[in-house]
């Protein structure tokens, strides 16, 4: 002969605690003193002291990113012979004697590219440049300055 078993639940109608012992055990994170700062308010005097040190107890913050590559805006050293009259106009560019000096960072660049003829003495001012760009504005009789960045030192490994 088969038993129909009844659900738990229905079983349990008139226990008042539903096999949880007691009444308070199981309402949520009630019994372990909530989550995570939970038990931090007016009553929570445990964990207030340490709130008060760190003013900034929450969030993500005291790192890094790693390997953030820089994002590479580049110009082509025709662009200088094409629009030279405009940019000594709007003073992007400085005429010293015969030489142009260029600041690729306030044009909003930072690679100097090959492309193009240079006809003109230039002095650019660049973070990164192809070998084929300073080798033209060197054969024209320019220079390419490409400043150091100071890298961040990585720790030696112990073996």
């Amino acid at each position: 002969m088969t038993i129909k078993k009844r659900k738990k639940s229905s079983r349990q109608r008139g226990s008042k605690t539903h096999g949880w012992g007691a009444m308070k055990k199981h309402r949520g994170a009630g019994h372990r003193g909530g989550r995570g700062n939970a038990g931090s308010g007016k009553r929570g005097d445990a964990k207030k002291p340490s709130l008060w040190k760190n003013k900034r107890y929450q969030g993500k913050f005291g790192f890094k990113k790693k390997n953030v590559k820089v994002e590479v805006k580049a110009i082509n050293v025709s662009y200088f012979d094409d629009k030279l009259d405009n940019l000594l106009n709007k003073k992007v560019i400085k005429d010293n004697k015969g030489v142009y000096e260029v600041d690729l960072q306030k044009l909003g660049y930072n690679k100097l590219l090959s492309s193009g003829n240079v006809r003109q003495k230039y002095k650019i001012t660049a973070r990164f440049a192809s070998k084929k760009a300073i080798e033209k504005v060197k054969s024209a009789g320019g220079e390419v300055v490409l400043p150091e960045f100071k890298q961040e030192k990585k720790p030696v490994e112990k073996k």
